[in-house]
């Protein structure tokens, strides 16, 4: 009996290190897909996107969740890269910064090709796993950034954006943002207007993921009833976990069951404990609710790193993913959830929406009404003359209103 004290915390040690050894052994054959990582907008900063600046080198970039190293040590071979501008860009410079954005996500590959592999689909995922690299995949996170233009979401797509948010924490002229949900914000679409519904039919006919994050709940429901590909919320927590209105609630979770989609468990420290405090077991509470209500292909990670100023204690940067791991097989996972939830779910949604567009079909034209533009200096070529275009009442007034107030700022 004397030697008792020492027996058993010798015995959680050792089965400690068997969950996170085998969590090791499964990632080394499939390595972490992350839904959401802010290190481009960290480098616009810091840098302003120079990453030749001897400061920004990517293999001993300090003071942020994300490097090399810690990518490595993470298990982490696919990252959705998040080409991120704020909110007070709509209707001025949203699309100038988007494509700068998009542009260092792609630098990135030039300036470490032996790390990162920029790639556009599911295969280029595939084959960065082979090759023990990166797939770096873009995500333009806020529907801000398309400028309300079918025109600019083409584009963007042709220069590699795979994912793209609908909304940030403000409406876009088309959908709802959460802050809806707490009063903070005025209902503006109820949800999708007719352009979101465009919106939304395009990006199904390219193969665009749609993702949810920051979406008001109506506009969350709207996308997932006419989406005709799987959807993904690329870094939102459970609400009945922790009530925060950026989390995705239990009514919610069922559309996401019944359309085969996908969430994408966000480590920001308010989204898992509504406090400012959390750690790395309140994050699988998470991750067991989401599997509980909609299934573990439901489940994947979004940690939100460089873009969050607090994490849970025990997922303080990317290179903690298998500790993660480990806590999931601890909790009686078995080995193929858990490689659901590492990357195999993220790919089959990725692959549905593939499957499901249509480039042989005719593209979305048809603009969104000029009247539900926010007032700014923007021109409306092609408005008064396209034929079956209809303003809305008071529209023609709005541009006439909005062409003295630019001629008086002349």
């Amino acid at each position: 009996m004397w030697a008792s004290w020492w027996f058993w915390p010798l015995v959680a040690v050792c089965t400690a290190d068997q969950f996170r050894n085998t969590a090791e052994r499964i990632m080394q054959g499939t390595p972490v897909i992350d839904g959401h990582n802010d290190l481009p907008w960290q480098l616009l900063k810091l840098f302003n996107n120079q990453l030749q600046d001897p400061r920004a080198n990517l293999t001993s970039l300090a003071h942020t969740h994300t490097n090399i190293p810690k990518l490595r040590a993470g298990f982490v071979g696919a990252q959705f890269w998040s080409a991120y501008t704020p909110c007070d860009t709509q209707n001025k410079d949203a699309v100038k910064r988007t494509l700068e954005q998009i542009d260092v996500i792609h630098r990135m590959c030039q300036l470490y090709p032996e790390t990162f592999l920029c790639v556009t689909d599911s295969t280029g995922i595939r084959r960065a796993f082979r090759e023990g690299k990166v797939a770096s995949l873009v995500g333009v996170e806020g529907g801000h950034s398309i400028d309300s233009s079918l025109g600019v979401l083409r584009a963007l797509y042709h220069l590699g954006m795979r994912y793209l948010t609908l909304t940030h924490s403000c409406n876009t002229p088309w959908a709802d943002n959460w802050l809806v949900d707490t009063g903070e914000d005025e209902a503006r679409s109820q949800g999708l207007s007719l352009f979101g519904q465009s919106v939304v039919k395009e990006m199904n006919r390219l193969g665009i993921i749609i993702d949810l994050a920051h979406a008001s709940m109506a506009t969350m429901k709207a996308v997932l009833q006419l989406s005709k590909a799987p959807v993904v919320f690329s870094h939102s927590s459970a609400y009945s976990v922790c009530q925060h209105r950026r989390n995705v609630p239990d009514d919610v979770l069922q559309l996401v069951k019944e359309t085969g989609s996908l969430v994408m468990v966000n480590f920001y420290s308010d989204y898992v404990s509504c406090r400012a405090e959390a750690n790395l077991s309140q994050v699988a509470d998470h991750l067991d609710h989401i599997k509980k209500v909609a299934g573990a292909g439901a489940v994947g990670l979004g940690g939100d790193y460089d873009g969050v100023s607090r994490l849970p204690s025990g997922l303080e940067d990317v290179s903690k993913y298998p500790d993660l791991a480990a806590e999931l097989l601890r909790r009686q996972w078995t080995e193929a959830e858990v490689k659901g939830v590492l990357a195999d779910n993220l790919l089959r949604v990725f692959e549905a929406v593939e499957q499901a567009r249509s480039h042989t079909q005719a593209p979305g034209e048809e603009p969104i009404p000029l009247g539900q533009l926010e007032a700014s200096c923007r021109t409306s070529y092609g408005y008064s003359g396209a034929p079956s275009l209809h303003l809305q009442p008071g529209a023609l007034l709005a541009s006439l209103a909005l062409l003295v107030l630019c001629q008086c700022r002349l």
